[in-house]
């Protein structure tokens, strides 16, 4: 999902704060640090099914793209350690989040290519230090495709700022000075050392897994061979540099080239991607979709665009089964205040039809491994709202609706567990 702070301020210590920020990248730049080499509990795929230590891993999880741009101020960290608490108490046990924010406005990550702000980055390094503390996989994301946090619009930017041709911002794809952008960017991430826990990034069972892009789209080819050229080559950069965590696309799911009549499952457009190909690619260890049938069907009626949802995802779940023999994340799923005729008991009735159909995909034999609902937030937090932020202490039923997906999920785990352990897989088997 796009996101967008709607706050506009000013860093406060502006150019004095820049300045010290470099200069402390540039100390942690020097300084030598500890790396994790022992063996930890890497989420894996075995199959078409994620596995934690060789058994079963199902989840049930949440986004939070704000975490790390809170977490830059220390004084703010309170909410990130908050909203963490709140979702373990409920068995949250997955997190997606960005680890990106392009360009030089209020506190970004990387202010020029390969300019870092060390002080947003140790942010970063508190988000992935007390997900560890409260046992909660990260999934974080490199770039957006939006221009919020700067994004894809922020590297064509860059490069055309430096005199390289581009002529729109789809060549973010293709271009080759915008592409090494990334590539820096993706390894300045992956090799990262935490301050705090002085574990590499590449090394922090912490972290489940790395998203390329955030809903990738592009204008400019809908057959979705330009993402999929993309994909492949940044999949194979960031293996060559991680061998350790699971890699996926941050894809919504909507339908190419690769298989003509399934575009009708798309919700009257595309955008440029191809779920089967783009998710085929070897090194792409899982596959994602989101779905927004209220904003993607905004002219329809709530049960139109419930019936759209139910296509939507058991399309999904029979191709990652029966296709792709890859495990499936159902990565944003949510439902909005801004939504004509909304109610608590709206989103509530939504989203437990969206758990239900997790749960019987995965009680099936399913390749789902689990659902991301779009977004959690901390009290005070109105500047990062978008309609669809849940605050659990002010939501009772919500909450109650999360925390029995966590149970059922972890209970459904239990079981495989006990049936693997009884009778191990055949090779290239699933688990159930």
């Amino acid at each position: 999902m796009a996101t967008y702070i709607k706050s506009t301020h000013l860093n406060k210590m502006g150019a004095i704060f820049v300045a010290f920020s470099l200069y402390i990248s540039f100390l942690g730049c020097v300084c030598e640090a500890r790396i994790y080499t022992g063996k930890g509990a890497f989420v894996r795929t075995k199959g078409s099914n994620f596995v934690v230590n060789g058994s079963p891993f199902l989840f049930n999880g949440f986004n939070a793209y704000w975490m790390m741009n809170v977490a830059a101020d220390p004084s703010e960290r309170y909410k990130v350690s908050q909203v963490l608490q709140d979702a373990a108490n409920d068995g949250l046990s997955v997190c997606r989040t960005w680890a990106f924010a392009d360009g030089g406005g209020y506190n970004a990550l990387q202010i020029s290519p390969g300019v870092y702000n060390e002080l947003v980055f140790q942010g970063l390094d508190f988000v992935v230090a007390e997900a560890r503390k409260y046992g909660i996989r990260l999934i974080l994301s490199f770039v957006n495709h939006f221009k919020d946090f700067g994004g894809r619009p922020q590297y064509v930017e860059w490069a055309r700022n430096s005199g390289v041709q581009v002529s729109s911002y789809d060549d973010f794809y293709t271009n080759p000075i915008v592409k090494g952008y990334y590539k820096n960017h993706v390894q300045r991430v992956i090799t990262r050392i935490n301050t705090i826990t002085q574990i590499a990034y590449s090394h922090d069972p912490a972290i489940m897994a790395w998203e390329l892009i955030n809903e990738p789209r592009c204008q400019s080819d809908y057959s979705g061979r330009t993402i999929n050229d993309w994909v492949q080559e940044m999949a194979l950069f960031v293996k060559s540099l991680d061998r350790y965590h699971l890699l996926e696309i941050g894809m919504e799911g909507f339908y190419g080239d690769t298989m003509p009549e399934k575009k009708q499952i798309n919700p009257g457009y595309q955008v440029g991607t191809d779920f089967i190909s783009n998710n085929l690619i070897r090194e792409i260890d899982f596959a994602t979709i989101h779905a927004y049938p209220h904003r993607w069907l905004s002219g329809k009626d709530e049960d139109s665009q419930m019936a759209f949802m139910q296509r939507w995802m058991w399309s999904h779940f029979k191709d990652s089964r029966t296709i792709l023999k890859k495990p499936l994340v159902i990565a944003e799923f949510g439902k909005s205040s801004k939504d004509p005729g909304y109610n608590i008991h709206k989103r509530d009735s939504y989203m437990r039809d969206v758990y239900r159909n997790i749960f019987m995909e995965a009680r099936s034999g399913g390749t789902v491994g689990g659902g991301l609902v779009w977004q959690l937030m901390a009290d005070g937090m109105g500047s990062y709202g978008d309609g669809y932020e849940i605050i659990l202490s002010e939501n009772p039923s919500t909450d109650n609706i999360m925390s029995q997906q966590s149970r059922a999920m972890t209970s459904l785990s239990h079981l495989l567990r006990i049936r693997h352990h009884q009778h191990p897989p055949r090779a290239g088997s699933t688990f159930f």
